[in-house]
């Protein structure tokens, strides 16, 4: 009798009499020791020192379409710029060394379900999945937010290139298929190296219209070259900037063409730079905006507006416009709200998005348009008159300003504790002699940080009154 001294998966799982799908597990989550005798070996003292029936137990196995659904819910509903995770993608997590292949298709492979939560209680599952699942073109459309033609000409711009490709049997639907396949982040990272593209109005493009970016011209192969004031426009900052990091850093790229007072470089190795040095993010999830509309009797409606894009007049007689990407539900409890307005119509009780303030509306907020784009998701805007424009309170509400007459200042008087503001107005205190209600009626409200503070201003510095 031959006696083992190291084996193999196969040979290792029929000594402890548990099925290859157990052994694997056990290996890859740690529950028996790594291989200790080379690259897929271990050795006899490891194996026989293994408990089997605890291999058996720890052993479950969830399909690569079920892992991929558990996934797709991860990333949270609605999946904006985002596609669904498939379950070739699982095949590609294996493959990355993400999850345990456990039997099953290589391409569609069974695979632990603790493991599948694991990875989806990660925060970083986008940019993870961006990082190891390549696209398909369908795929990369909706990963950018775009029509497929729209996409289809990206790829004719020569902006991105394919990485590879894999065939697909459709069976009924035509047989075997060739799908080309693209680098998600590449995709994902084209509206940072082409920051002179409209890409919202790409996005917003009608089913059934001409593509935005059809009438660009292809790039040259090998002479897809930026100036540095374009380097700058991808970090979001001034040319000064990446002139200063031309002259202090080294590793900056070298120009590819261009003069000496006007140097070109190369597109891919300035977004390589930026992205090394921490100048720029791969966009891993579209940008969004929470807000509150307040309708007749105290109705309120919360909604989310995915890429949100306002428009703020400067003048009391125009309008302010809001626009931005919502669901099929919050539209319609949008339309329901204004429907039953009333005479004073619709306010904007809280309007925040990250890095600004939060924005309220007195009064008279109304839907401009609504639409299904090319891409399949619904626009809508949203306009208010510039006047009734105001910065809410953290506490909820809107922050006015009192208007008062030349001769009155903030803390005229020895009891005044009100806030004065650069507008020339105050935040009056309720029992200030000075500026409170006692004052009397000369006084007029205003909103902070609207045009009529902003009109102020003006007049106040040109030496006129409002």
């Amino acid at each position: 009798m031959v006696v083992r001294e190291f084996y193999d998966e196969q040979q290792a799982a029929g000594r402890l009499r548990v099925s290859v799908a157990a052994w694997r597990w056990a290996t890859g989550s740690g529950l028996v020791p790594g291989a200790d005798a080379g690259p897929g070996r271990w050795s006899r003292a490891v194996v026989e020192a293994v408990d089997a029936e605890r291999v058996r137990a720890a052993l479950r196995s969830v399909g690569a379409r079920g892992a991929a659904d558990q996934l797709t819910q991860a990333l949270g509903v609605p999946l904006r710029c985002r596609p669904r995770v498939t379950a070739a993608a699982v095949g590609h997590l294996v493959r990355a060394g993400l999850l345990v292949y456990l039997g099953g298709e290589p391409a569609y492979p069974d695979v632990h379900p603790d493991q599948v939560a694991a990875l989806a209680r990660r925060r970083d599952l986008p940019a993870v999945l961006d990082r190891h699942v390549p696209l398909g073109p369908d795929q990369a459309a909706v990963r950018l937010g775009v029509r497929r033609l729209d996409f289809d000409a990206v790829v004719g711009l020569g902006w991105v290139r394919p990485i590879g490709s894999v065939d697909v049997d459709y069976k009924r639907q035509g047989g075997v298929t060739t799908i080309t396949l693209y680098s998600a982040e590449d995709v994902a990272l084209l509206q940072v190296a082409r920051p002179l593209v409209d890409w919202r109005a790409v996005r917003a493009a009608r089913a059934g219209s001409r593509s935005p970016l059809a009438s660009l011209t292809p790039v040259v192969p090998g002479r897809d070259w930026v100036q540095l004031g374009e380097v700058a426009r991808m970090a979001r900052v001034g040319r000064s900037a990446a002139v200063t990091w031309r002259r202090r850093h080294p590793d900056f790229p070298a120009p590819a063409g261009g003069t000496e007072l006007r140097p070109l470089f190369d597109r891919a190795a300035a977004v390589g730079w930026l992205l090394a040095h921490d100048k720029i993010e791969i966009p891993v999830a579209m940008p969004s905006a929470s807000l509150v509309l307040v309708g007749a009797g105290y109705r309120t409606v919360r909604l989310q507006l995915d890429d949100p894009h306002v428009v703020l007049a400067d003048v009391a007689d125009a309008e302010d416009e809001l626009s931005g990407w919502s669901t099929d539900a919050d539209a319609d409890a949008l339309g329901a709200l204004l429907e039953g307005a009333g005479e004073f119509g619709v306010s904007v009780e809280r309007l925040t998005a990250p890095g600004t303030s939060p924005l309220a509306v007195l009064s008279r907020v109304r839907l401009v348009e609504s639409y299904r784009s090319g891409a399949g998701g619904l626009r809508i805007t949203l306009a208010w008159p510039a006047s009734m424009r105001g910065t809410a309170a953290r506490s909820g509400g809107v922050v006015h300003h009192v208007d008062l007459p030349e001769d009155a200042a903030a803390g005229a008087g020895a009891e005044c504790g009100c806030t004065g503001h650069d507008c020339g107005g105050v935040t009056p205190r309720w029992g200030c002699p000075d500026h409170g209600p006692a004052a009397g009626g000369a006084m007029e409200e205003h909103i902070e940080g609207g045009v009529y503070c902003a009109d102020r201003v003006r007049a106040l510095t040109v030496g006129t009154s409002v």
